[in-house]
């Protein structure tokens, strides 16, 4: 249309024009805005009568499931994951206090602290030829699986605060855990199993529950523990003279009466309280199956070390001789479970926290982790689960390139303190491109000064991989919309496949 055609378009001729231009647009917008009530509508009523219920992503995903390994403590990346030649050539030396101005350290003494390298050798793995200690020789054996970012970095410097702030975005109480979220947004495929499940080994959390609950969200998002000795799961067989009809009529009678009222009142903790009920029976029978490895082959067996002990070594933090079979067992466990349809299987294995013998501990530590993780990204592989299933290890925080002097060691500096500023994680499967290094820290793996990826990034990713958009997952709470990143965070496309 030409410039004397407009000048000449009466009003009405105008409308009607438009109507096929902007009026398209905004009745399409209007129809799309339809759509995405109605959608959300269907959501709502879905979760009201099955909060467990599967949901759809916010786009195709590429992760349906998530096993989530947590090394409680601070992993030490100095030892393990970054190489430092030039630390190991400045051992024993003051550190420039321009560094350590206006630092907070658990317990390091600012004045006497000195530098401390690493004796533990680093080689190459895999195609890829990422460094990584000798003390994880099966992990490092797949490396082309995984990527590595050394860039992670926190604000927190304590383990409580840094283990809430890695498992809910956030250092305060009361917040959903990552696997909360998931479930909360996709729901669970598992009818039989809880959607989070949390496996443990080594000391107990030192947070407690506070990582693995569901917050502010129904409570049948919150981690269900599973414990290694007696029932699997706490008072989830009958107690002495109920039997089976006895429990099925007083779980009818339950949902009865919790079903009244919620017609009643519309509290969304009615309908998590009934789906508990419902699950609870229903993993009476499904558990003991679970359980039982005696399904398993040999070679998988073997391949896990479900039978190992721990060869004569000793430790102080890690836990017990038998860390070494009950971690094996988790790995397996959690390979099982998501078979079984569990969305996000936690494994926690405590305590990397080695402020002083940190060479013995470490080699108990690696012992304990190497074998049965190694054979976890094997096993998904061979099974076809691996492009699916997103495997995640990391810690709260890292280790300092200072030893830690702390008073009451003796003088004999062996250990090294807290660090937030600059650690390690890793990720495979589930739309992650392995075998790649990701971020890069200075000559003596104080500060990053490439690539620096922050916690609420850290789960923006995670998100995204379950075809979520972390801006978009919110939860209305006292007058405010949450989310898992807060206020922050994006999504780390180099992780990405």
């Amino acid at each position: 249309m030409s410039p004397d055609q407009i000048i000449q378009l009466t009003r009405r001729d105008f409308l009607a024009t438009a109507a096929n231009g902007l009026g398209g647009l905004a009745l399409a917008s209007l129809l799309n805005a339809d759509r995405l009530l109605a959608a959300e509508a269907a959501r709502s009523e879905s979760a009201a009568v099955n909060p467990q219920a599967s949901k759809p992503p916010h786009f195709a995903p590429k992760a349906t499931r998530c096993i989530f390994i947590f090394m409680e403590g601070g992993t030490s990346q100095i030892d393990l994951f970054d190489p430092k030649p030039k630390l190991n050539e400045l051992h024993g030396q003051k550190m420039p206090e321009s560094l350590t101005k206006n630092v907070r350290f658990a317990f390091i003494q600012k004045d006497s602290a000195v530098l401390l390298g690493s004796p533990h050798k680093f080689r190459r793995y895999g195609q890829c030829g990422m460094e990584l200690s000798e003390m994880l020789p099966r992990v490092g054996n797949c490396a082309d699986d995984f990527a590595l970012v050394r860039s992670m970095h926190t604000e927190a410097f304590n383990h409580h605060p840094g283990e809430l702030l890695m498992y809910t975005g956030t250092q305060n109480f009361g917040r959903p855990s990552v696997g909360s979220w998931i479930n909360y947004a996709l729901g669970s495929p598992s009818q039989n199993l809880p959607g989070y499940v949390v496996l443990t080994a080594g000391r107990a959390p030192s947070g407690g529950n506070t990582m693995f609950g569901s917050g502010f969200l129904p409570s049948v998002f919150q981690g269900v523990l599973f414990r290694n000795q007696g029932e699997a799961v706490q008072d989830l067989n009958d107690p002495p003279g109920v039997t089976p009809a006895m429990r099925h009529y007083g779980l009818e009678a339950l949902r009865d009466l919790n079903q009244l009222r919620q017609k009643v009142v519309a509290d969304p903790e009615i309908a998590s309280r009934i789906a508990s009920y419902e699950l609870a029976a229903r993993m009476q029978t499904a558990t003991p199956e679970l359980m039982d490895l005696a399904g398993e082959s040999k070679a998988t067996l073997e391949a896990y070390g479900v039978d190992r002990d721990a060869g004569g070594l000793t430790t102080q933090r890690g836990g017990g001789p038998d860390t070494f079979k009950i971690f094996a067992r988790n790995c397996l466990l959690a390979r099982r479970m998501i078979e079984r349809g569990v969305r996000f299987v936690n494994i926690h294995h405590a305590s990397w926290d080695h402020h002083n013998a940190l060479d013995g501990d470490l080699l108990f530590n690696c012992r304990v982790v190497d074998q049965p993780i190694a054979a976890l990204l094997n096993d998904l592989k061979q099974r076809g689960l691996f492009e699916s299933t997103l495997v995640v290890c990391g810690s709260e925080f890292g280790r300092t390139p200072l030893g830690d002097n702390r008073p009451g060691f003796g003088g004999n500096v062996t250990g090294r303190d807290h660090h937030p500023f600059a650690f390690s994680v890793w990720l495979a499967g589930g739309g992650v491109k392995g075998g790649q290094v990701i971020g890069e820290t200075d000559e003596i793996g104080w500060n990053i000064v490439a690539d620096p990826v922050h916690v609420n990034d850290f789960h923006a990713t995670i998100l995204h991989l379950f075809g979520l958009n972390h801006e978009r997952l919110t939860y209305r709470f006292q007058g405010r919309d949450f989310r898992l990143t807060d206020v922050a965070g994006k999504v780390v496309d180099k992780l990405l496949s």
